[in-house]
């Protein structure tokens, strides 16, 4: 009979709140089968102790570093470190801030002064399922992109609700930085419109959010990550 214990979770920790950060690294250390192996004060730190560390499973990653931040960082992870899940943690509470990290790979997001309880739930959830669900993150939403649906055509197959082609341009629009009166300015369309299209395609979609849309664009191939 194997009674040995499996390995503790590998974490990294890159923030350059040193204060925050250590304090969470020791909270973490304390959860049963998770482990703070490296911490870093933004993202070039990160990459250069990567030569000499081992890769960890997940990566706390903050958005606002000095020298490399978080949109850079995590577009290193998802390059350089393939299998490494990413949980961006933030005081930044934007639609803006949550798309970009989605399309450059993260798994989850968490507000910095969130319940210990809710930072041990999400690394939970990230191992067993491979995203932290949350207000931000719903379960449908991560079911969405797990999902293995087409990834050649925006159009969606075997039941899924068929888009028109305004539909698509205005998802493809909704996955950038732009706002929804810049969208409609693009578009060539009354914000009223493009109120309609986010209304119709959230029914259509089964979300509650532009997260929601964004998730479902990048799975069906609509925009590319």
């Amino acid at each position: 009979m194997n009674n040995e214990q499996p390995a503790n979770l590998q974490i990294a920790m890159i923030d350059d709140h040193n204060l925050l950060r250590n304090g969470l690294a020791k909270i973490i250390n304390e959860f049963d089968g998770f482990e703070v192996s490296i911490q870093a004060n933004n993202g070039r730190e990160f990459i250069d102790l990567m030569s000499t560390r081992k890769k960890p499973d997940i990566v706390l990653l903050d958005i606002n570093m000095p020298v490399m931040n978080g949109y850079e960082t995590a577009k290193w992870i998802n390059s350089h470190l393939p299998g490494t899940k990413m949980l961006v943690l933030s005081m930044l509470d934007t639609d803006y801030a949550f798309i970009r990290m989605i399309r450059l790979g993260a798994r989850g997001f968490m507000i910095k002064d969130s319940h210990p309880e809710q930072f041990y739930r999400a690394l939970v959830q990230l191992r067993d399922e491979g995203f932290y669900m949350n207000e931000i993150l719903t379960p449908r939403m991560a079911n969405r992109l797990k999902a293995d649906h087409s990834q050649d055509t925006g159009i969606t197959q075997d039941g899924q609700p068929n888009l028109s082609a305004k539909e698509i341009e205005f998802l493809k629009l909704a996955c950038t930085e732009m706002t929804y009166r810049e969208i409609a300015a693009a578009m060539g369309i009354s914000i009223r419109t493009v109120d309609s299209y986010r209304d119709v395609l959230f029914d259509k979609l089964a979300v509650t959010t532009r997260i929601g849309l964004v998730l479902y664009a990048i799975k069906n191939g609509i925009v590319m990550i």
